[in-house]
């Protein structure tokens, strides 16, 4: 560490109320839009210079800022590791090998550091989460590169390496330090081309005129504006974080005074808990972001008529999105954007089978990795059980009360439709502000507690909602949606299904995957069985239904 440097941020520190790392860590953010504009105007046929000043400053940040020299090496053998598994390794167990040696090495930092047991102090966990998607990444887009071109989607030709990268773009690509430190996480290919400059060239056909404008020969559009824009944006949050987390922290909801309040006003702090906590991380994305705008490698092309550049190709977050959030899909695909992508692309559609529909196998894998890649604390776990079931009953009655608010051709709203709205917002914000109270506090103790004193409301709600949906009256309604719809044939076409598996690994329809699972156990067990003679159909699948009910019971027993 730089000798000193702690000084200043001590006395602001104390001033704010805020811990010195974190303060340090808001600095590191700020500092990278300079250290970005020194990057992006560096020689575009210079990619070695580029690399070298990457790696420089990431260096900077980890030992001269925050004095992390065990976190450093930390990155540096997870990289290591991984490129030696891709380029050694054979067989179709690669990317998997690489996948459990950065999981199982986070799963260590995340250990020490709830060991630890100061989330205030700056470590190195943050760093190496967002390292573990683009290297999990890496070793998919290596694999398939050394596989048939009809074997892979569009988006798997695009990503793929035909070939090894370079070791020091590899290891540039590893510091980029405009996102080291709290993403966002991006693919490779996406750092090579923006180090080799085609992420700028223009589509075939383009009128140069119509072309984004650039300063001199630089190939990079310039990128001030909208850069400055998610600063700005990014520092409110953070602001506004710093002054209303006095009134609405963790020590309210848990502190007797608490039960004084009514009802209402115990609901209310608990939503504000949330917000205020969700207001740290706009803050941080947004200054990220920026400085990735400012570098260029955020831009995501243009408009050909009016030569208007497009940056949100590294957006992690939209605040609005989240905000007025009408149903859970919504408010999950809108938060951590990038790590959405990372969890579809390179694990739920990775364990389907080729020609298979992604079934229980893939949503297990996916929660449990989601579940994993957040850590150990107890309220991950409760968090993510709870929303699961949200999913489940939100996608469902949405199909079911949506309709009678729009017209029969299921486009045109109603005049009751704006009611609709109100309604469904108001329930999605209350249900995640109760949800994710876990993920705040992290302990059962302190989570059941905060859960209590609101008197389990959500619990509540979703369980009698998922009574209903077993019961005669679930057959009602979707009658009464058949025979309003003109077009019965179009009725699924639903927001919500169009990216299952996308939403942080929350399972969407838990009762469904449950019979998913039955059913594969159940080919299993004719696979295994061969010609043998055994039960079969129904017979079998109530066996398989009534084992798994008595390894549940047995495992509550030994926990009591």
């Amino acid at each position: 560490m730089i000798p000193y440097l702690n000084t200043p941020f001590d006395y602001v520190a104390g001033i704010l109320g805020a811990s010195t790392d974190e303060l340090k860590l808001i600095f590191c953010f700020l500092i990278s839009y300079p250290l970005a504009g020194i990057l992006k105007r560096l020689p575009d046929d210079r990619p070695v210079l580029k690399n070298v000043y990457n790696i420089s400053i990431a260096v900077f940040f980890c030992i001269g800022l925050f004095d992390l020299w065990g976190g450093l090496a930390t990155l540096a053998v997870d990289a290591i590791a991984t490129y030696m598994i891709a380029a050694y390794v054979q067989g179709p167990y690669m990317p998997w090998v690489g996948f459990v040696w950065l999981m199982g090495h986070m799963s260590v930092s995340h250990i020490y550091r709830h060991m630890e047991n100061n989330p205030s102090a700056a470590d190195i966990t943050g760093a190496q989460m967002v390292l573990v998607m683009k290297l999990s990444a890496f070793c998919w887009n290596v694999w398939d590169g050394k596989q048939k071109q009809w074997d892979l989607t569009d988006a798997q030709k695009d990503r793929m390496l035909t070939e090894l990268p370079a070791p020091l773009d590899y290891a540039g690509f590893v510091a980029f330090f405009p996102s080291l430190m709290a993403g966002p996480a991006f693919d490779y290919v996406d750092y090579h081309r923006w180090l080799n400059t085609s992420m700028f060239d223009l589509p075939p056909g383009t009128d140069p005129l119509k072309a984004p404008a650039t300063r001199k020969r630089r190939r990079i559009p310039r990128s001030a504006t909208p850069a400055m824009f998610k600063m700005a944006t990014g520092l409110g949050w953070i602001l506004l974080f710093l002054q209303m987390s006095k009134y609405h922290n963790s020590s309210v909801i848990l502190s007797d005074y608490f039960t004084k309040y009514n009802f209402f006003w115990r609901v209310y702090h608990l939503h504000m808990l949330s917000f205020v906590t969700r207001m740290k991380y706009y803050g941080v994305w947004s200054l990220t972001e920026g400085s990735c705008i400012l570098s260029g490698i955020g831009y995501k092309g243009f408009d050909p008529k009016t030569g208007k550049p497009n940056w949100d190709r590294l957006t992690n977050i939209k605040p609005a999105g989240v905000e007025l959030a009408q149903n859970s899909h919504a408010y999950l695909g809108n938060w951590n954007i990038n790590t959405n992508h990372w969890l579809r692309n390179y694990i739920y559609l990775r364990v389907t089978p080729k020609g298979k529909k992604p079934g229980f196998r893939a949503s297990m894998a996916t929660f449990v990795t989601s579940a994993f890649w957040h850590g150990f604390e107890p309220g991950y776990y409760m968090a993510f059980v709870l929303a699961s079931f949200i999913q489940n009953v939100a996608k469902n009655f949405r199909r079911l009360l949506r309709p009678f608010f729009l017209a029969a051709d299921g486009k045109k709203a109603t005049q009751y439709k704006p009611y609709y709205d109100v309604f469904s917002w108001l329930v999605t914000q209350l249900a995640f502000s109760f949800t994710t109270a876990p993920f705040i506090l992290l302990s059962i103790h302190d989570s059941m507690l905060a859960w209590a004193r609101v008197y389990f409301y959500c619990i509540i709600g979703v369980t009698i909602c998922s009574v209903f949906l077993v019961t005669p009256g679930k057959t009602y309604l979707q009658k009464q949606v058949k025979a309003r719809s003109s077009k019965p044939e179009l009725r699924r076409n639903e927001s919500q299904d169009s990216m299952p598996g996308a939403t942080l690994g929350v399972p969407s329809e838990p009762g469904q995957e449950f019979d998913e699972m039955v059913d594969e156990i159940i080919m299993e067990v004719k696979k295994r069985r061969g010609s043998g003679k055994g039960p079969e159909g129904p017979e079998l699948r109530k066996q398989v239904e009534k084992m798994l009910v008595e390894k549940r019971d047995e495992g509550r027993d030994k926990e009591q």
